[in-house]
């Protein structure tokens, strides 16, 4: 299935959590945190402006950005859960 988001809406896959501690020891599943950090798969055509323009989004396909921990709307797409955040829910974009 392909996803068009609309408006400012992004669809990110999120990244897997971290299994392992920086000191090496091993999480349980329950113990993992939700990952806060995923690629960007879709993008819609920006925020619909007073005049009539569309602003642009500013990220692009391929970016790897962080979000909130419990923001925008998880759903499960053949089999794999992705996001669907507003642009605004996007924290930051990784760079390098």
């Amino acid at each position: 299935m392909t996803l068009n988001p609309l408006d400012d809406r992004v669809v990110v896959r999120p990244l897997d959590a971290e299994e392992t501690t920086a000191g090496g020891i091993v999480l349980p599943d329950s113990a993992q945190e939700k990952p806060q950090r995923g690629k960007v798969i879709a993008v819609g055509p920006g925020r619909l402006l007073e005049s009539g323009e569309r602003c642009a989004v500013s990220v692009i396909v391929d970016d790897e950005v962080l979000f909130g921990k419990y923001g925008g709307t998880d759903i499960e797409v053949d089999g794999e859960e992705i996001k669907i955040l507003r642009e605004g829910d996007i924290l930051a974009k990784v760079v390098g």
